[in-house]
């Protein structure tokens, strides 16, 4: 799995998705990232098939939505994607949200898609560690993955050494915080300190906690500058600044406390 990929979250069906995949395939990204939600999957499938990378290179994600979680309904939902993408197999499929009494089943349909060699790695996404815990339990493949909105603001530190210690690869979503960090006062310092965008200073701080990252962008600049980040490295003392600035706070919904 590539530590650094594209987000499509929000980005439009068709044009936007088909030039922002096939921007960010040619800027040197081989990881995509969608989802059943965001109604792109189309768009992504066809970029990927215009991009003129062999398949093989590429590693892409999506995820089976809410109103599709169980077991039955979760295999049905994944042949969908599959046609939709245009692909003949998937590299990671995650459960977007722990809906409570459904997401053990939906976890049994992953095992068997896997089993199957539909996907060659299954995950979840927004899971507290409670909800990974519920999937251990049961599990005859532990997840692979958990992608869970991550960012200096929220930093997770419990999450993240749960997931390390388990063996599962913890992966970024929001990861700039939706834009609201980059006028930030530390992150701003380091900037120029490093002689890196603001962006590229979250992204790579992500890196060295060892998380992967996704960041989204339909800017071609922005998709080409967000992939520079392996031609330096924070001091610790500078990681422990950016550590600092946690206050467990979310963009989005707490996995404990969402009704969609």
């Amino acid at each position: 799995m590539p530590w650094f990929g594209l987000g499509v979250y929000k980005v439009e069906e068709g044009q936007e998705v088909e030039s922002s995949v096939k921007m960010a395939i040619q800027a040197g990204y081989r990881s995509i990232d969608t989802a059943a939600i965001y109604k792109n999957e189309d768009g992504v499938g066809k970029a990927i098939k215009e991009a003129g990378v062999p398949r093989e290179e590429l590693f892409i994600t999506t995820k089976v939505w809410n109103a599709d979680q169980g077991y039955e309904s979760t295999l049905a939902a994944f042949e969908a994607s599959m046609e939709k993408l245009g692909l003949e197999y998937l590299d990671l499929y995650l459960v977007h949200w722990p809906v409570k009494g459904k997401y053990v089943d939906t976890w049994k349909a992953l095992e068997k898609l896997y089993a199957d060699g539909k996907v060659r790695a299954i995950g979840v996404s927004n899971f507290h560690i409670h909800h990974l815990q519920d999937i251990l339990d049961v599990a005859e493949v532990k997840p692979m993955v958990n992608q869970v909105e991550y960012h200096p603001k929220l930093s997770q530190v419990e999450l993240l050494n749960f997931c390390k210690e388990n063996g599962i690869q913890m992966e970024a979503w929001s990861p700039l915080m939706q834009g609201e960090l980059l006028q930030n006062e530390v992150l701003m310092e380091l900037s120029e300190k490093y002689n890196k965008s603001v962006a590229q200073i979250i992204l790579r701080w992500d890196l060295q906690n060892g998380v992967v990252t996704i960041p989204k962008s339909v800017k071609e600049h922005r998709i080409k500058e967000n992939a520079d980040i392996f031609d330096f490295e924070i001091t610790d003392e500078d990681m422990q600044k950016i550590h600092a600035l946690n206050e467990n706070k979310r963009v989005g919904p707490d996995p404990d406390n969402f009704d969609f």
